[in-house]
């Protein structure tokens, strides 16, 4: 089992150090039910993330987690709970991307990337895209902004998956590889925004975990967030 405390760290070292700013912080966000916390908890291999609903939106912290001393990841509430707590999410989700700090006398934003999360089904693409529109496009950069679809292993409700190995079969990887594409695309059409073509993994099963951690890794940008409208 892949312990990633210390993966490519001294690749993020790198880019933090000319970029003039560390460590890096990370949004991970999405719809509920798309395995953010699964994801987070993967990653760390051990829970650290609370998995599933029934908190109290009111009272429902942003939670940040340290994999090393170079790089964070932050939990965040999912939308699709109900328009009362959709709002309650989206404020405190606007609220951290315009968590700022202060360097040499300027100030920029706190996080650097934010992630989108996907679950494999596509079941809630609209609230997916309520989140989009609403709250990550207009408040962060478009290169700043990465989606990612979990649940690799049920995108084709469970079929093609070989249970034996935890890996999906070329049929799979095709429809995946097509998926991909296809979501590049609608999110285009319905944000107006170029997004990268998303990377798929299984949390669940541990499966492109790497690759997750690679699409955020190769994507650091290598300055600070200016703050939109500042």
């Amino acid at each position: 089992m892949t312990n990633f405390r210390d993966y490519r760290k001294m690749d993020i070292e790198k880019k933090l150090e000319k970029a003039r700013f560390m460590p890096l912080d990370v949004m991970v966000t999405g719809v509920t039910g798309a395995g953010k916390s699964t994801t987070l908890n993967t990653i760390f291999r051990k829970n650290v993330a609370i998995v599933g609903n029934g908190v109290d939106p009111e009272t429902m912290s942003l939670e940040f987690y340290s994999l090393n001393d170079v790089f964070r990841l932050w939990d965040t509430p999912g939308l699709g709970d109900g328009v009362k707590n959709d709002e309650i999410h989206k404020r405190k989700l606007v609220n951290l991307l315009y968590k700022t700090y202060s360097l040499d006398g300027n100030v920029y934003g706190w996080v650097d990337l934010a992630i989108v999360v996907l679950e494999g089904l596509n079941r809630d693409m609209g609230s997916t895209y309520t989140l989009l529109n609403e709250v990550i496009v207009p408040n962060i950069q478009a290169d700043r902004i990465l989606v990612v679809i979990n649940q690799a292993d049920m995108a084709m409700k469970g079929r093609h998956w070989n249970k034996e190995t935890n890996r999906p079969d070329q049929v799979l990887v095709d429809f995946l590889e097509k998926q991909a594409i296809s979501i590049q695309n609608r999110v285009k059409e319905a944000t107006g925004v170029t997004i990268r073509k998303p990377v798929y993994y299984s949390a669940e099963y541990g499966y492109n975990i790497e690759k997750l951690l690679d699409f955020i890794i190769d994507n650091i940008i290598l300055e600070k967030r200016q703050l939109i409208g500042a």
